[in-house]
């Protein structure tokens, strides 16, 4: 993971706005509508294109390809696994079950209302062994010749969250379930890493499925099952070097109480516990944004970088450059500078169809991190 050796950096966490005519596209593809794959496919080659210039322009060190070839940054793996053809199981959200009309505006959404998670009710296996590779190709293309473009990362979705929104009807026991789902993920993590990119691992499931699926358990029991999650996720990252994994930990992308999420520093130490060189986190929004306290007593290992969420991800509000500025060095003096970068709560495309976020605010709210991260350094630095 880079380190703000000399200034502090930017990237982050993912997802990114996709085009009005891709979003058709792949909702089409989504409700079984034939479609051209070879014009899809060259869409979401042009789309990558755009989306790292944009990054470049708004001043991002890290980039990467927007998911721009994702239906959601966790259901996409039913297109290049097997196994998964059961009927979904619903899951209930602890949080929004309480508010009943906030639970029909979050789940009425029109992207997450055509999320598919079909269960598991067979062997796991990949079946597509050329969609990640086309991933890497897509984002190398938009990034050829490109300077300030040299840093890049790719996301993968966790085999703690498939476990999280595919339900097992196959496997006789959940170790056995989500260690197969290790198995089929290690060709893309190492895919990623094998071009010279750094994979971000998508990890929800170690602090939402504390109130999505695991609420029946008390906090020792979901400690200990988080903890099955991170034995599974080592696994498959074995042959991958420390240095090109970063990890995301998140307590779910949607507008609502989140009043029944975990607190930080309840799972911190667990996420410690993943072989990775960078943890980006919720550190922005109305629920988390006091939680950098916990740095005042909870170390950082020496191999680990925080990527704190700096911008929000579910309101139209563009931050401030002087608020993005405190956020960083209020973190950065707890654990040095050198082991922060900018980032964000969560990405702005979290499943096709998202609208939470004006796509041009996007780009306005990024364009103010890189001036919050410039105000930030010359404090931390004392440079001009």
């Amino acid at each position: 993971m880079l380190r703000s050796e000399q200034r502090i950096l930017t990237t982050h966490t993912g997802s990114l706005p996709r085009p009005d005519d891709l979003i058709r596209m792949m909702f089409a593809k989504e409700e079984g509508v034939p479609i051209d794959s070879s014009a899809l496919g060259e869409r979401i080659r042009q789309a990558v294109a755009d989306v790292v210039a944009r990054q470049i322009t708004c001043g991002i060190d890290i980039v990467n390809d927007g998911e721009m070839s994702k239906p959601s940054y966790a259901t996409y793996i039913k297109d290049r696994l097997s196994g998964f053809g059961g009927e979904s199981v619903p899951l209930v959200y602890q949080d929004v079950a309480e508010f009943p009309a906030m639970q029909e505006r979050v789940f009425g959404d029109p992207g997450r209302k055509r999320r598919k998670t079909p269960a598991c009710n067979g062997p796991i296996a990949v079946v597509d062994h050329q969609a990640a590779q086309l991933d890497v190709k897509n984002l190398q293309a938009a990034t050829a010749g490109q300077r300030d473009a040299s840093h890049t990362f790719m996301s993968a979705a966790s085999p703690g969250v498939i476990s999280l929104f595919f339900a097992n009807l196959h496997y006789p026991d959940f170790e056995r379930y989500i260690f197969a789902i290790a198995d089929a993920m290690r060709e893309e993590y190492e895919a990623i890493t094998n071009a010279g990119m750094m994979v971000q691992i998508d990890c929800p499931d170690l602090a939402m499925g504390r109130h999505i699926q695991y609420a029946d358990l008390d906090l020792k029991g979901f400690r200990k099952r988080a903890e099955l999650h991170v034995e599974a996720l080592n696994h498959a990252l074995a042959n991958i070097p420390r240095e090109l994994i970063r990890m995301h930990l998140c307590w779910g992308n949607y507008e609502g109480p989140h009043h029944c999420d975990v607190p930080l520093s309840d799972v911190i130490d667990i996420a410690f516990q993943v072989k990775t060189s960078g943890i980006a986190f919720e550190a922005a929004n109305p629920r988390h944004a006091h939680e950098y306290t916990v740095f005042d007593h909870i170390k950082v290992p020496d191999e680990i970088v925080l990527i704190p969420g700096v911008l929000e991800s579910k309101s139209n509000f563009i931050e401030h450059p002087e608020l993005v500025a405190q956020r960083i060095v209020r973190i950065a003096e707890r654990v040095g500078r050198e082991k922060v970068v900018a980032g964000t709560d969560f990405g702005y495309g979290t499943w096709v169809g998202q609208a939470a976020v004006e796509p041009e605010i996007v780009w306005a709210k990024f364009a103010a991190m890189a001036e919050g991260a410039r105000l930030a350094s010359q404090q931390l630095w004392g440079k001009s």
